[in-house]
């Protein structure tokens, strides 16, 4: 199994303590502060300030906190991997791609492309326009609403029966993740037509070999001007913009998939996410798992149990 440890300050840890907490796993080691499981690594936080990532996707969960290490100058916190991007980059104007909803067991994955123009920056700062994991849903829709009424964007939604379909036949979730990126991408280049960004500024959840060995079956790739970063809302606004909207959308669609339940689904992927999942079960059948769940997630295993054990 592959781990990462970081070591990062008390303020950090309180703000991971937080960021997971939808996913916790309910059991805590001795001396940690938080245990969470997403659906590719476990991460634990230690008093001692020492937080543990183990599992598949390990570094690249650990990569998104590097900034938060106690080693890490201001610098770096700014604007990370700043060495690989154009001088005065966050004031260009940018198309910043972003996804949300791959860790979340229910629910399905939204993946937006926004373009934010450089005198537009300013307003969406002004708007309060941040990372949208720091945001509450109330905020989210507030400035999502806004947002969507000033730039041009392009937004995906994969819901879980494709997602699922898709996985059956042996896609992996990066090359689904990498496929909606850059159809978004050349959904927004199109829109904006015959404007073209300073730069495009992806997420990044894969290396940019590997994402572009996902999309090598491709009639149309979009690779003008290119770049790739961890934690790119901290880079450019307008990551920070896609990931609101983004974030919006699947707020939206978790709010449709309470309703269709007659329940509230929970986000994130710990123990409250299997009791609700086995209470689908319960109510409407394990074949409705399909419609609303990533199935290949543990939760559904767990989900089960909890339903034999009654």
């Amino acid at each position: 199994m592959s781990q990462t440890v970081l070591k990062v300050t008390s303020a950090a840890l309180q703000k991971m303590k937080t960021h997971y907490e939808s996913y916790s796993s309910g059991k805590l080691p001795a001396g940690a502060v938080f245990a969470a499981k997403t659906a590719h690594c476990s991460i634990t936080g230690y008093r001692s300030g020492k937080v543990l990532f183990q599992g598949q996707h390990a570094a690249e969960e650990a990569a998104k906190w590097q900034s938060e290490t106690a080693a890490a100058s201001p610098a770096k916190q700014k604007q990370p991997k700043a060495a690989s991007l154009p001088l005065g980059f966050a004031s260009m104007s940018v198309i910043g791609s972003d996804e949300v909803g791959t860790g979340d067991y229910f629910g399905p994955i939204t993946v937006t492309a926004a373009f934010v123009k450089k005198e537009q920056i300013a307003e969406l700062q002004t708007l309060g326009v941040r990372d949208s994991k720091n945001l509450s849903d109330s905020q989210i829709i507030h400035l999502a609403k806004q947002i969507v009424r000033m730039i041009p964007y392009s937004l995906l939604i994969i819901h879980n029966e494709k997602y699922n379909q898709l996985k059956q036949k042996g896609m992996s979730q990066g090359k689904i993740k990498a496929l909606l990126h850059n159809q978004a991408l050349i959904n927004l280049h199109q829109k904006i037509l015959p404007e073209h960004p300073d730069a495009v500024l992806i997420d990044q959840f894969a290396e940019k070999k590997t994402y572009y060995r996902y999309l090598q079956d491709q009639k149309q790739i979009f690779q003008e001007k290119v770049f790739f970063s961890t934690k790119g809302e901290s880079v450019h606004l307008a990551v920070a913009a896609a990931s609101i909207i983004a974030r919006y959308a699947f707020v939206r669609e978790m709010d449709k998939l309470s309703e269709a339940a007659g329940f509230a689904i929970p986000k994130g992927a710990g123990s409250q996410v299997d009791a609700a999942a086995a209470r689908l079960i319960r109510e409407k059948g394990e074949t409705a798992l399909w419609q609303y769940t990533k199935y290949h997630f543990a939760n559904t295993e767990k989900a089960k149990k909890l339903v034999n054990k009654k």
